[in-house]
């Protein structure tokens, strides 16, 4: 993604989403994961980041003077409101990773605002566009609670799962409306992958994760901390695992390659105005 992300961070890239008026309105990938936590029942965001996070702690900070300035046309303030009304029903922690050592490493960095609960994971780089925003994200939470689960993923099939963690996995059955996988196993990037189910950047964990993780980064041969790890740690454990499938009226859109945020800016246009962008 260089040279744009170079200035301007990748979770802070634009996608389309109904806004106040059911209109569509363009707002940051890192905007949307936090509108569908908090739609899941979140009351509360810990965001890991970087060292050049300004932009990204500005944007999600209320901001008096923007106000001002805009005053006389408040027509353009409705959605900066909506953002703010959002911020203010949300606890916010902001914590810093020194370092980009691995997804797993960001997840562990936030092990002290997470205060022994169970939590939602997601990454801000990719938004699951569904129906009803939050609805997944609630679903793993009570499948996590309910059955007493170390963790629970969410999957989706892919023609080439070689680029993902795959997951293998029992069928078991159905859980608010999801089909449910007993995941037995998990590979990052497999060259021979046992499966075609591909990991999501959206989990539920209990804080035992922290535990395996913290284990797993005094190994001297670990110089990426992956969450896969930390999964498959848990199944050691002999913890449960359970994984939801992502259903048919549901899309993955990631912005983590040029193809995909192209992809990305497509259906989450489509999928606000019902009908396909079109170059006039």
């Amino acid at each position: 993604m260089l040279p744009v992300t170079k200035g301007l961070r990748k979770e802070m890239l634009p996608l389309f989403y109904k806004g106040q008026g059911g209109v569509p309105v363009l707002a940051p990938v890192a905007h949307l994961v936090v509108n569908s936590l908090h739609a899941a029942g979140a009351d509360h965001a810990t965001m890991v980041v970087g060292r050049d996070a300004e932009a990204i702690l500005k944007y999600f900070t209320h901001d008096g003077s923007l106000l001002d300035r805009h005053a006389h046309h408040q027509d353009r303030l409705v959605e900066t409101l909506a953002l703010y009304d959002l911020l203010a029903q949300m606890q916010f922690t902001w914590v810093v990773q020194s370092k980009p050592a691995g997804f797993g490493d960001a997840l562990l960095t936030a092990a002290p605002a997470i205060d022994g609960e169970p939590f939602l994971l997601h990454a801000a780089d990719a938004i699951l566009l569904e129906p009803t925003p939050g609805k997944a994200l609630a679903a793993m939470a009570t499948l996590l609670t309910k059955k007493k689960a170390g963790a629970v993923l969410f999957v989706r099939k892919v023609k080439d799962p070689r680029r993902y963690g795959v997951v293998v996995g029992k069928a078991a059955g159905h859980w608010e409306g999801y089909g449910c996988l007993d995941v037995t196993g998990m590979e990052e990037k497999p060259e021979k992958p046992k499966s075609s189910w591909a990991a999501t950047a959206m989990y539920a964990f209990t804080p035992e994760i922290f535990d395996v993780l913290r284990e797993l980064s005094q190994r001297k041969d670990v110089r990426e901390l992956e969450v896969t790890s930390g999964i498959t740690g848990l199944m050691e454990r002999g913890r449960k695992v359970y994984a939801l499938i992502s259903r048919s009226d549901e899309k993955w859109l990631s912005v983590g390659s040029p193809e995909g945020y192209f992809r990305a800016l497509h259906e989450s246009y489509e999928a606000t105005v019902g009908k396909p962008f079109v170059n006039p």
